[in-house]
């Protein structure tokens, strides 16, 4: 199926702080996640399942991790000579990109030269497999001039979450909090009309109006024709490290598994020719996922181990995400770890950190 009607447009930077030393180094998007993918990937497949084939990214910082991972494109089905993948990067403060009116300002040329009539917004914070057709198919026909994707449950803890009221598909009122309780809430991901946003944002930009969500839609709400489509598929929002942690930690429940990784709606991912997992002979491995290239000669519990990590003789981890490269030596113990890329953790070490507060060891560092 090709959707070529609709233009992508990805944020990776969006929310980089709310990740702390995770997006020092790299954008939000090339964030490493379930011991082979980034947070990327799962917008990019969302889209190409949808039958979109042109996708622009809108990176601000540290982008080159994120280049290196898409590359051309070609694991998405997007190096192609008819639309494909756009790098756009952004030069402008965090504060401006943020608020989303400023990066596509800058990318108002490529909107300009693009011929799809729709445009699909999205940032990378969220985990999970959207059925982004039925989203299409329904701002269409619904004719709204915006449809704004919802879900229904506990916002994250940010301070400029989209709180929704909605009466069927109409949006009746927009607030911009942080939320208590069960809500209706915006998970920054837009349909709509590639006129009609250029419009929108170059009068709001020429007013020095600079957030999408507080400047466009809360001031326009009587003005446009605002609908809401609910997301009811499984859905994980990483927005500190303790939610990255537990969106990691929920793919070893197998029914979490069955629900992000459909058949018919595949993730994607840059493809790596390593030789599969070597377990030693003392090595002991439980309710983990363990990517390939990985040398297992410890114990391993309730973890996520990254392609290319080496666990040690006697190392015991518990609870722990060991990204790629990463070294944990003999007799070491580890409990409610992140362990960055090419982490070193030295003989017979102990570091124990808690479920609502687990231990980040920066990329590259020896402990």
């Amino acid at each position: 199926m090709r959707n070529m009607n609709v233009l992508g447009l990805v944020f990776p930077n969006q929310h980089d702080a709310c990740l702390g030393g995770l997006t020092t180094h790299r954008s939000l998007g090339s964030v490493p996640f379930g011991a082979r993918y980034r947070l990327i990937d799962f917008a990019l497949s969302n889209m190409v399942n949808a039958g979109i084939s042109k996708v622009g990214l809108a990176t601000k910082s540290n982008y080159q991790s994120l280049m290196d991972h898409l590359g051309t494109g070609k694991p998405w089905d997007l190096d192609r000579k008819n639309g494909g993948l756009y790098f756009h990067p952004m030069h402008m403060s965090d504060a401006a990109y943020s608020g989303r009116i400023a990066p596509l300002y800058e990318m108002r040329l490529f909107l300009r030269r693009s011929q799809e009539d729709y445009v699909l917004m999205t940032d990378c914070d969220t985990v999970g497999n959207f059925d982004y057709a039925a989203l299409i198919d329904r701002h269409i026909e619904s004719g709204a001039d915006v449809t704004v994707g919802y879900r229904v449950g506990k916002p994250p803890r940010r301070e400029d979450n989209l709180l929704l009221t909605v009466d069927g598909d109409r949006l009746c009122d927009l607030c911009i909090g942080g939320g208590e309780g069960e809500t209706a809430y915006g998970i920054g991901l837009y349909v709509i009309r590639r006129d009609l946003l250029l419009r929108l944002v170059e009068e709001a930009y020429s007013r020095n109006q600079g957030n999408f969500e507080r400047d466009i839609l809360q001031q326009r709400q009587n003005e446009l024709k605002l609908c809401g489509y609910e997301l009811t598929e499984y859905a994980a929002t990483v927005y500190s490290l303790a939610s990255y942690f537990e969106a990691n930690m929920a793919l070893l429940d197998p029914a979490v598994r069955r629900q992000v990784f459909l058949p018919e709606r595949r993730i994607y991912t840059k493809v790596r020719d390593c030789a599969p997992a070597q377990y030693g002979l003392h090595s002991a491995v439980s309710d983990s996922l363990v990517g390939d290239g990985a040398i297992i000669e410890g114990s391993v519990t309730r973890s996520i181990v990254f392609r290319d990590a080496v666990v040690g003789p006697g190392v015991t981890l518990t609870d722990c995400i060991i990204m790629q490269g990463s070294e944990i030596r003999a007799d070491a113990k580890l409990g409610y770890v992140i362990c960055d890329k090419n982490v070193q953790v030295c003989d017979a070490a102990s570091l124990q950190g808690v479920a609502h507060y687990p231990v980040y060891v920066k990329k590259d560092m020896k402990i």
